[in-house]
């Protein structure tokens, strides 16, 4: 029970596919009591019924891009859990039309949206929600080798990501006095709702597989794993890290001829 009496907040929970709900099960299984949000009522039924599963969970709505829902989601955290040990942030979203395509085409828009859901919202969380942490805590948030490596049609969303990725970093330095670590993991491809406005997501997991040095897709046990482990007393000295969970694809300059 390595997060007994740990008290989490996590985001991105969509349904029984997302990266988000296999970090909640392996939390829950170590013993952490969780809140959990939807954003939108669309998703509500399917996060009241996967919740139902969990350690008696508060169900919070929220909408990342907006200030008032973030202010009243960190009240209701406070009231609910009177304070928190960790955050989890799985949440991203650009407009399908941005991920077909060149980049270069990308709208100002598009951009925008991009940046502020799948990148600022994790900062924005940090503002309101670090204050709960009151005996340190640990930060994580999910990216992706688009972020480093151009990937076919991942495009404005591989920027947002590399954004992510640098504000992992100073969040760490700016959060680290106060006992707070923040890190990322870079998950490989796993078929969620989020990833299915990736144009071409099958052909992707195939080549995945088929390239990876363990040769086989990732599993979203896995990344719940391993967030388990950077939530957790284990990775006590560990910040400001991306951590790679893609059965070694990141480290393939070229596939064999």
């Amino acid at each position: 029970m390595l997060l007994d009496g740990k008290r989490g907040l996590i985001l991105g929970i969509a349904n029984k596919r997302s990266i988000a709900w296999g970090i909640a099960q392996a939390v829950s299984r170590e013993g952490a009591r969780l809140a959990v949000t939807y954003q939108g009522e669309r998703l509500k039924e399917n996060v009241d019924e996967l919740a139902g599963g969990l350690k008696a969970p508060v169900i919070l709505p929220c909408d990342v891009a907006k200030d008032e829902d973030l202010d009243a989601l960190a009240a209701s955290v406070k009231t609910s859990l009177g304070g928190l040990d960790f955050l989890v942030h799985a949440v991203a979203f650009a407009l399908r039309e941005e991920l077909d395509g060149e980049f270069v085409n990308t709208s100002r828009e598009g951009y925008r949206i991009a940046q502020d859901i799948s990148s600022y919202s994790l900062t924005a969380l940090a503002q309101r929600l670090a204050p709960l942490m009151e005996n340190g805590g640990s930060i994580v948030t999910l990216s992706y080798l688009g972020g480093e490596r151009v990937v076919p049609h991942y495009n404005v969303m591989g920027v947002a990501k590399a954004a992510l990725e640098m504000s992992v970093r100073y969040l760490a330095n700016d959060l680290g006095p106060k006992g707070i670590r923040v890190n990322a993991i870079s998950a490989g491809p796993i078929k969620t709702l989020a990833a299915s406005g990736v144009h071409g997501l099958s052909k992707m997991l195939e080549y995945h597989r088929t390239h990876a040095p363990l040769r086989k897709n990732t599993e979203q046990e896995e990344v719940g794993d391993v967030a388990l482990f950077l939530i957790s007393s284990l990775s006590r000295g560990v910040t400001g890290e991306v951590i790679h969970v893609d059965g070694g694809f990141h480290v393939m300059g070229m596939a064999a001829l």
